[in-house]
């Protein structure tokens, strides 16, 4: 990775916006990050390593703490970083989390993460890969730049105080380092493929184990020569059982015949008792039938004669409905003459109001005239209120301008009273200022003990999480563990339930080879499946692992922690009691002066404000007095145009009427007039409308009275006539009168339902009579059977051949189990055997390459323990020019103790002594030169290989202050190499010589409104 620009904006100690243009360095720069002790030197590298993971370079500090506190409100914490990744182009944007002021309204809100990741093609367009989610963005950076923060701070950034942790990791942590460099993930996925077919194979084969077990306890048996034994003594009485089973099935069927011809004998004797008893009752029946006959030939008969009752009643019907109608046009005739004549009454009298409506419309005319000139009196009037208005309007507008000329004089005079005491204030800016400068080196030496303490508190802390951390971890295996152990329990106790499940009607059992199965095995529990077992040790493999490296991360930790005690304890010895306690007062003295110098820069701040408000009053000052004679002219304009509109309203008075002076009062005459001419029309024209409307009732009501009495007459001859027509046939068909007709009709369902009724009866009889005799023909000869006696026999029988039966379905079961048992058995003893065989090669095979054998080393950290050689080779190379030929690194090959992973731990060979030992045992400048060198190896070496990470730029912060004279220049001139080799490499130095030896920099410069950078060039 290459970096191409940085813009940071309120980050760190950076108030403002800074971008750093890393391609004006030039192509293969080494150059050096020059500023003094808090100016954001390592902030630079902070704001990076944020931009690309979220996280700054010594994981101290979160973003949301990165915030510049001299940033103005409106001005957003956020990082911008582009950097090429070989011929590839990208830009991230990161925002952390912080209060930023509210875009509407007072007060602040909470501004959530974001990132937002560009590819940049080669003619500059941008494409949006990630939008705005962090996780999203740090997970796309991990994969294009194949490490993730710790690794990334450990191989490229060099870290202040953190040197030595690339050379103390240990095996597992540097093996995850390198298999992202070097891409060797493929030799773990062999290694968990043979671990699962291995655990597959080996769990297969206790399966079988399990299952034979089972087969054999389902049996009851303990062996396979009880088996074969149990066969032997059954067979005969297998023969003896078969015999008398066919025996007594032969029995039965004779004895079966026998019952059911009985059975068919005695139900012929039941019907033909049956059927005599229906000939009783039929007999019984007959008279009803015959009145139901006669009953059916009077209806048929009346229903002849129905047409000629319906037209005679319907003849009737119509007289009495002409007699109705004729009243009704009798009364309406009536009514209709009534109103004539009271509707011609009102037409007389319409002369009279005629001439009241003529009197109306002459009134309504001179008030209309009237109309133009009130509405010329009010548009007078409204002037007038209007001038008044305004008049009053000047007024006011006066008063309040004049207030305000004298509110703003009294400001004026109360700030021009502050001035001097402010100018005062400012001048003494510039003494404190000094005062500050001359004390912040001294409290950044004692700065650097309380972090040092700090950074020992946070470690506690982390221990005292670590530790329950692995107490979780600890319950969670023990859980994992029983969890696992009590499935394989249910598994072993649910065999036989399990075969069970697989039983069908008709099917042979596999254990005992019976086509019944009268009561299959049950378990009270759910059985696991193979696969749930996998699982269960799975998790309990995990949660292992889990906890171990819990244990590994606090042993760590503590090692950790003893460090940071060390080093508090050598810094403040070096500080000193004396000294702590003089510091402690300069801490205080620091803070008086820092409040002091900003009570001058908030004094200097309101006297420029002052100044500039002086200004601002005084111009509007001018501006009210000019206003206010303004006004007072236009006041008494308004006066002189009031009095002449009030003359023109007085004579406009004068020409109108008292009552109707008022546009209202008029209108209402107005109203009134229109309103009585509106009613006296309608009026008018409503009685001369009553008048027509009543003579056209008149003349048709005439004209329906004689309609209706013509109507009558035609319907009573009608009647007549009908009434004749049905006397006549009823005579001739037999009945006495009308009503003796109407008794005798029937409707066509009762007609149907009496035929219905006859026709049954006569069938019955029949079908009766048929089977009655041809039953007593069949029944002659033979005498009625006894039941009893035989079913009982039938009994005794079937009794028998169900014991054969069962006697031989229990020796036949118990035969067909035990020949199937055996079966079973052979087959899972040659499965068994060939799994085995399997296991004894993939099982070997997974041991080796997961590290199971001699030295405990896997195949992943085998093939990166062959590729840690050549970087440390390169690395010794460097080394032994830094050291003067003094040391070189080597991997170390014994074994560690316990079940640790080994394989990649470090050592360091001294030739002063001809010994090698551990890297932990180096001084701090040889530790420093000793990471270095690591980190350029390592750089060499990951380029080398086909398709690995390009680590062609490092960050070095600080280090360089820990060695000698001689040594600084070994390790300059190995930077300069390495430079040009094609790397860009940035150091963080207060060395001076590295400053007169290094001409490219980046300097930041440190000042009191935040730090700014510029770019130095030789």
């Amino acid at each position: 990775m290459r970096p191409l620009t940085l813009e940071m904006c309120a980050f760190g100690p950076f108030a403002s916006t800074q971008v750093t243009d890393f391609t004006a360095l030039g192509s293969n720069p080494l150059f050096l990050i020059n500023g003094p002790t808090g100016a954001g030197k390592t902030s630079l590298l902070d704001a990076i390593c944020f931009a690309l993971y979220g996280k700054t370079t010594g994981d101290e500090r979160e973003g949301s703490q990165m915030r510049c506190d001299l940033a103005p409100d409106s001005l957003l914490t956020e990082v911008t970083f582009s950097f090429a990744l070989g011929d590839k182009q990208y830009r991230i944007r990161r925002v952390p989390e912080q209060q930023r002021a509210k875009k509407s309204g007072d007060g602040y809100t909470v501004q959530k993460p974001e990132a937002q990741l560009y590819f940049i093609d080669s003619d500059g367009t941008e494409h949006l890969l990630v939008a705005s989610k962090v996780s999203e963005a740090t997970a796309e950076i991990e994969t294009l730049t194949g490490l993730d923060a710790d690794q990334f701070r450990q191989v490229m950034v060099l870290p202040q105080g953190k040197f030595r942790e690339l050379l103390m990791a240990d095996s597992k942590d540097r093996e995850k380092i390198f298999s992202q460099l070097f891409q060797t993930q493929i030799y773990r996925k062999i290694e968990d493929k043979l671990k699962f077919q291995a655990s597959a194979i080996k769990a297969e084969v206790r399966d079988h184990r399990n299952k034979r077990d089972g087969m054999l306890a389902n049996i009851g048996l303990g062996s396979d020569e009880q088996l074969a034994q149990e066969l032997t003594e059954l067979e005969p009485k297998l023969n003896d059982a078969a015999v008398l089973k066919q025996q007594s099935q032969q029995a039965l069927i004779e004895a079966n015949k026998q019952f059911e011809s009985a059975k068919l004998l005695n139900s012929d004797f039941a019907a033909l008792d049956t059927l005599k008893q229906t000939a009783v009752l039929l007999d019984d029946k007959k008279p009803i039938i015959t009145q139901q006959q006669a009953k059916l030939a009077s209806g048929q008969q009346a229903l002849q004669l129905k047409p000629v009752l319906d037209v005679s009643l319907a003849r009737s019907a119509e007289v009495a409905q002409a007699q109705s109608a004729c009243v009704k046009a009798q009364a309406a005739k009536a009514q209709s003459i009534q109103a004539l004549a009271k509707s011609q009454a009102q037409v007389d009298a319409l002369p009279e109001q005629e001439q009241k409506l003529q009197s109306a419309q002459n009134e309504l005319q001179q008030l209309n005239q009237l109309l133009p000139q009130l509405q010329g009196l009010d548009a007078l009037q409204h002037q007038v209120n209007q001038a008044s208005v305004q008049l009053e309007q000047a007024k006011q507008k006066g008063i309040n301008e004049k207030a305000q000329l004298q509110a703003l004089q009294a400001q004026k005079q109360q700030a021009e009273l502050q001035v001097p005491q402010l100018e005062l204030l400012a001048a003494e800016q510039v003494n404190a200022q000094q005062a500050l400068s001359t004390q912040t080196d001294l409290i950044e030496r004692y700065q650097l003990w309380q972090q040092a303490s700090l950074d020992a508190n946070l470690t506690e802390q982390g221990l005292a999480q670590a530790k329950e951390k692995g107490g979780q971890l600890r319950n969670q295996f023990t859980e994992a563990q029983t969890q696992h152990r009590q499935l394989q329990l249910v598994w072993h106790r649910g065999q036989a339930a399990s075969l069970a499940l697989q039983l069908s009607p008709g099917s042979p059992c596999p254990v005992c080879g019976s086509g019944e199965h009268p009561n299959p095995a049950q378990s009270a529990e759910t059985l696991p499946t193979e696969e749930q077992l996998q699982q269960a040790q799975h998790a309990e493999e995990l949660a292992n692992e889990a906890l171990n490296q819990a244990r590994a991360e606090y042993s760590s930790l503590n090692t950790k922690y003893q460090e940071q005690l060390k080093r508090t304890a050598e810094l403040l010895q070096k500080i000193g009691e004396a000294s702590q306690q003089s510091l402690d007062n300069l801490q205080s003295q620091l803070q008086l002066l820092q409040q002091q110098l900003q009570q001058t820069n908030d004094a200097a701040k309101q006297l420029t404000q002052i100044r500039g408000q002086l200004q601002e009053w005084q111009t509007k000052e001018r501006a009210l007095q000019t206003q206010l004679e303004t006004e007072r002219e236009h006041f008494s304009e308004q006066q002189s145009k009031l009095a002449d509109l009030q003359g023109q309203l007085k004579h406009a008075l004068a020409a109108i009427p008292e009552q109707y002076r008022s546009v209202d009062a008029l209108n209402g005459a107005i109203g009134q007039v229109n309103a009585q001419i509106a009613a006296l029309q309608s009026t008018i024209n409503s009685t001369r409308q009553h008048h027509s409307q009543a003579a056209e009732l008149d003349a048709a009501n005439t004209s329906a009275l004689t309609a209706t009495e013509t109507s009558l007459t035609q319907a009573t001859a009608h009647s007549d006539a009908a009434l004749t027509e049905l006397t006549q046939q009823l005579l001739s068909a037999g009945f006495s009168d009308q009503q003796a007709l109407t008794q005798a009709l029937l409707s066509q369902d009762e007609l149907k339902a009496i035929t219905d009724e006859i026709s049954h009866y006569q069938q019955a009889c029949t079908a009766n009579d048929t089977r009655l005799t041809a039953l007593n023909e069949k029944l002659a000869e033979q005498v009625k059977p006894e039941l009893a006696g035989l079913e009982s026999e039938l009994n005794n029988i079937q009794s028998q051949q169900q014991a054969a039966d069962n006697q031989w379905q229990t020796i036949q079961g118990r035969v067909t189990q035990l020949t199937q048992t055996q079966k079973l058995l052979k087959e899972a003893d040659a499965k068994a055997k060939k799994l085995e065989d399997e296991y004894a090669v993939i099982g070997t095979l997974s041991d080796v390459a997961n590290g199971q054998t001699g030295n405990k080393i896997s195949l992943q950290r085998f093939v990166l323990s062959v590729l840690l050689d050549d970087v440390l080779l390169e690395a010794s190379h460097r080394l032994q020019l830094m050291s003067k030929g003094r040391y070189r690194l080597l991997r170390k090959e014994e074994r560690a103790k316990g079940n640790k992973a080994s394989g990649l731990e470090l050592e360091v060979e001294d030739a002063y002594t001809s010994k090698v030992r551990p890297v932990a045992t180096l001084s701090g400048g040889e530790s420093f030169m000793a990471a270095l060198s690591m980190a350029l190896g390592l750089s060499d070496v990951v380029q080398a290989y086909a398709g690995g990470i390009k680590l062609d730029t490092l960050f070095i912060d600080e280090g360089f202050g820990s060695l000698d004279q001689d040594s600084l220049d070994l390790a300059v001139r190995t930077l300069m190499d390495l430079q040009s080799s094609g790397r860009m490499i940035g150091v963080i130095s207060h060395v001076s010589e590295m400053k007169e030896q290094i001409g490219t920099r980046i300097d930041i410069n440190k000042t009191a409104n935040g730090s700014e950078i510029s770019i130095t060039l030789p």
